[in-house]
């Protein structure tokens, strides 16, 4: 049955060649935006899978940029790190020149002043956009050390940002001081130091086997990772002594006491211990009126790293009373680690001696620090190439997932414009069709 009024073959003809125009369309927006999924409406979840990962590469290009940040602000720490450590060496030798009784002492002490400016000199300008990692002496929590940004970790509860820490290695030279008159030494339980230590003198009873007595840093013995308030000052005093150890008594009086550290921020308790078993001992090997014989010396326990160890006289009768004491932040200064530069002066024989034992100990706290940002640079830099190497491999998989195939998509072009010109033509026979009616009626 034929009819003028309903033509389905044009009809067909017709939806066909609507499908093949919007596949055309279709692979022409593939042609010229280069993607297969370019917006939500192509592939929903694709598209969304993108844009996420997008967002990610976006923000690894930003933590790219803080690794080169802080690569370079460490890497000038280590550079003047390494100066000092040289320029310590350099002072070793002099202070080896001076051992010889036949020399200008006076001179080298000169050389020794100048090597000393050159290192605070060093160290000052070691910053690199205003960040000085040489110099810790700020009493604020956390500024110890900084955090440079490394990395987003994404999971199933969101992302989070994870950072390399690089502690401060200071290398100043300036000298810490307490204000040991302080009403706050006084201070009980509260304090760093355990009350009993804190508050009261603990006595060695001197005899041929060298007794030892302890005081801790903190309320009881142990690891000492418990940090430290910065800025908190602590001292021994020896408030008793006789013998050869009676001009080795201080008090706590402004400007008598010697045997001090001063915490900085990240020390522990077992930072301090250290410190004051090395004050310690600087000042009995300092004193002329000590004699090794006696035996006194201080030492971090084995076992317990926030507690000191006071080894007593061999003599009877050459026995000593040692207080430790706490002072609040405020009532002390911090000084830089290398500040027994100061101390050093070989004008005369005792003088170079001792500078030649406390060198070592300078030069030693110069390379570890070298050592710290040299292994922070390390990791930072490989940080920062895995990054790169993340970021391309994230760039890859996004264009695995939206990327258009262009060789594909070019055949596929061919093939429709050849559906569409055939479409046209079927559509156009579909159309003639009715016109073969008119010859019934002729």
């Amino acid at each position: 049955m034929s009819s003028i009024l309903t033509n389905n073959g044009a009809m067909v003809a017709l939806q066909t060649l609507k499908s093949i125009n919007s596949s055309m369309a279709d692979t022409q927006s593939q042609i010229s935006t280069g993607k297969s999924v370019a917006n939500a409406k192509d592939n929903s979840a694709v598209w969304a899978i993108s844009k996420v990962m997008e967002a990610d590469v976006k923000g690894f290009k930003g933590i790219s940029d803080s690794l080169n940040l802080g690569q370079s602000t460490v890497a000038v720490a280590r550079q003047a790190a390494e100066t000092t450590t040289e320029l310590l060496t350099e002072i070793k030798g002099k202070i080896v020149a001076a051992q010889e009784e036949n020399v200008d002492r006076g001179k080298i002490q000169t050389d020794i002043d100048a090597l000393r400016n050159q290192i605070s000199a060093v160290v000052g300008a070691a910053q690199f956009n205003g960040l000085n990692l040489l110099s810790n002496t700020d009493t604020a929590a956390g500024s110890g050390s900084i955090n440079v940004l490394a990395s987003l970790d994404r999971s199933g509860t969101g992302v989070t940002a994870s950072d390399i820490t690089v502690a401060k290695q200071d290398l100043g030279t300036s000298v810490s001081s307490i204000d040991v008159a302080s009403a706050s030494a006084t201070a009980a339980a509260s304090d760093e130091l355990s009350g009993a230590a804190n508050t009261a003198a603990v006595a060695l009873t001197g005899n041929a086997t060298q007794p030892t007595t302890a005081a801790v840093v903190g309320q009881t013995a142990g690891a000492g990772t418990a940090t430290v308030a910065a800025g908190t000052g602590f001292s021994i005093e020896i408030t008793a002594g006789a013998a050869g150890l009676a001009t080795f008594n201080t008090t706590a009086t402004a400007g008598a006491q010697e045997i001090t550290y001063v915490a900085r921020d990240g020390d522990t308790q077992a930072d301090v211990a250290a410190g004051l078993a090395d004050a310690f001992n600087k000042y009995v090997a300092d004193n002329s009126d000590i004699t090794d014989g006696l035996g006194i010396g201080a030492a971090v326990n084995g076992t317990n790293a926030n507690q000191i160890d006071f080894t007593g006289a061999n003599n009877t009768g050459d026995n000593f009373s040692v207080q430790v004491r706490s002072y609040d932040v405020g009532d002390s200064t911090i000084g830089g680690r290398l500040e027994n530069l100061s101390d050093i002066d070989v004008t005369s024989q005792a003088g170079a001696d001792a500078a030649l034992e406390s060198i070592e100990g300078l030069i030693q706290t110069a390379i570890d620090s070298a050592s710290a940002f040299g292994s922070a640079q390390g990791r930072i830099e490989t940080q920062a190439n895995f990054v790169s190497s993340l970021t391309d491999a994230l760039k890859s998989g996004i264009g695995t997932l939206v990327d258009a195939d262009m060789e594909e998509t070019s055949a596929r072009l061919q093939a429709l414009q050849v559906q569409q010109q055939l479409g046209v033509q079927a559509l156009s026979i579909a159309n003639q069709a009715p016109q073969s009616l008119l010859s019934l009626f002729r």
